[in-house]
């Protein structure tokens, strides 16, 4: 099935909005949002509703204007943007990317100067809850991307609705709504927006894939059921593992290798992200190899150091447990490195699968 624009697309008003928030709730009683803007139609129609949806509720927004310096004309856009958000009562920061860019991997760099430039104002400022505008429409590009480089089956359930970072929420409201929709959104206050040549530049893959049109949907219900796994796998993580006070993750043994494969797989790789502190989960492959050592036979050495190993900044030490026989294994950062991310995050939530309404195209 392509992803195209409805024939009739129709505005999102604030009825609809705050029904795609709902999933995402509680929020504080005078909710503090940030929101990620670009002065495109898509993060511009969600500032404009997330601004609406806070100000009903006593709160207020501030939007957050990323200036990557990448070509000649974008500080003047970034301060049209904010004059423009300013006239409609909206506060707004430009941020600028500083220092030298990177001859390759621009876009990936350019990204990752983004989030740290957003995750450290928001830190700054307190605030808890950081909106970004991806729709419909990157979503059906984003599946088809990790598609074609064969994806598992988390990677075809697309972006998630919501990442929690140790300093803020990345929420995604807009998941089920088509660009067109926001388009209309814009039109109908009479508002016009500045479109990014890159997203039409063929140098980046995702521009490439726009402009050939050639956008499958992904698996029906995948994010569904990568929701309903997280939630399962993080229930086993608060029953099974055991943190103490020297920062480290203690795991039984013998009640990890019962427990399914899939679920196995989860924690381990959340394990090492909280402890690790990186924002990505390992390889797979780096996983399975861990999963091996954790569930094979008890080869101890002279060292008896036995099968200890590690994976993404993170030592896995096998020991056996005070007054007892069982053999735990013992989880710290690597050579005193400290993470950052919660223990079991929600990198991978779609928000809780029978709440999660934002999924619901009838909803706009």
């Amino acid at each position: 099935m392509r992803v195209s624009d409805p024939a009739e697309p129709h505005p999102v008003d604030a009825a609809a909005f705050a029904r795609l928030m709902a999933p995402f709730e509680p929020f504080e009683a005078r909710p503090e949002l940030a929101v990620a803007v670009s002065g495109g139609r898509d993060s511009l129609s969600l500032t404009f509703l997330a601004h609406e949806w806070s100000a009903k509720q006593g709160g207020r927004v501030l939007a957050l204007i990323v200036d990557h310096g990448l070509r000649p004309e974008a500080a003047r856009e970034a301060s049209l943007t904010a004059n423009l958000l300013q006239g409609r009562g909206i506060e707004s920061l430009v941020l600028r990317w500083a220092g030298a860019k990177p001859q390759a991997g621009l876009q990936e760099a350019a990204r990752a100067a983004r989030y740290r430039l957003l995750r450290d104002i928001c830190r700054e400022r307190g605030i808890l809850h950081l909106l970004v505008a991806h729709h419909a429409d990157d979503q059906a590009e984003t599946i088809a991307m990790r598609a074609a480089r064969a994806s598992g089956p988390d990677g075809l359930a697309g972006m998630a609705a919501l990442l929690e970072w140790p300093e803020v929420r990345l929420l995604r409201p807009l998941l089920s709504v088509p660009r067109a929709c926001l388009s209309a959104t814009l039109v109908s206050r009479g508002v016009a927006w500045i479109d990014d040549p890159s997203n039409i530049d063929p140098r980046f893959e995702r521009a490439r894939l726009r402009l050939s049109g050639a956008i499958e949907a992904g698996p029906p219900d995948a994010d569904r059921v990568r929701a309903g796994q997280e939630v399962r796998a993080a229930r086993v993580g608060a029953a099974l593992l055991e943190s103490r006070e020297d920062g480290s993750v203690v795991i039984d043994r013998t009640a990890f290798g019962r427990l399914p494969l899939d679920t196995r797989t989860r924690l381990v790789s959340r394990i090492v992200r909280a402890l690790g502190g990186g924002d990505h989960p390992p390889r797979r492959d780096r996983v399975d190899r861990a999963l091996v050592r954790m569930s094979g036979a008890p080869n101890r050495g002279k060292s008896g150091r036995g099968e200890d190993f590690t994976l993404s900044g993170c030592q896995f030490t096998l020991r056996q447990a005070a007054g007892s026989r069982q053999l735990e294994w013992i989880v710290r950062p690597e050579n005193g490195r400290k993470g950052r991310q919660p223990l079991i995050p929600a990198a991978f939530f779609a928000c809780y699968p029978a709440a999660a309404t934002h999924l619901d195209r009838s909803l706009i």
